[in-house]
């Protein structure tokens, strides 16, 4: 069978296609926007703001970590985590195992107004989800999951 599923699946009609392409680089489009908006309504800028995600979503991250991740050199992240700290988001703490290491760590009695900025769009986003079914919801979650992976790889890619 060469790569045919044996799901008997309907031919997609190309300019569905089409459609998803236009609405995910829509979607990417008002996204960056969304984040620029957020990080301005902060006082950062959107390079600060990322960052500081990434260290929410990992709980603590080194200078070093958060160069890999994010591609910049460390020279930039050191200046990206001296405006969280100015801005009262993070902290600098010493490893106690190894006083080598240096963590950025989320300051949690100063993210009120990360919560205020995104309270909205949660409720938003949950009354979106409310008109889908649980078996739907899945799917959308699968093909995000997996759009998320290949935007991974295809970013790899372009760091050679």
């Amino acid at each position: 069978m060469g790569g045919l599923s044996m799901n008997r699946r309907e031919p997609v009609p190309p300019e569905l296609y089409a459609s998803l392409q236009d609405a995910s680089r829509k979607l990417s489009t008002q996204t960056v926007f969304f984040h620029q908006a957020v990080a301005k309504s902060l006082g950062l800028n959107i390079t600060d703001h990322k960052c500081l995600n990434i260290v929410l979503e990992m709980g603590r991250a080194t200078a070093g970590q958060l160069a890999e991740l994010t591609g910049l050199t460390t020279g930039a992240i050191t200046s990206v985590i001296n405006r969280l700290e100015k801005a009262g988001f993070v902290r600098r703490a010493k490893d106690p195992n190894d006083l080598r290491v240096v963590y950025v760590e989320p300051i949690p009695s100063n993210l009120q107004p990360l919560q205020d900025v995104f309270a909205p769009l949660g409720k938003a986003m949950a009354e979106l989800y409310s008109r889908y079914s649980a078996d739907e919801l899945r799917l959308i979650l699968d093909y995000l999951e997996r759009s998320a992976h290949i935007l991974a790889r295809q970013t790899e890619r372009l760091k050679g």
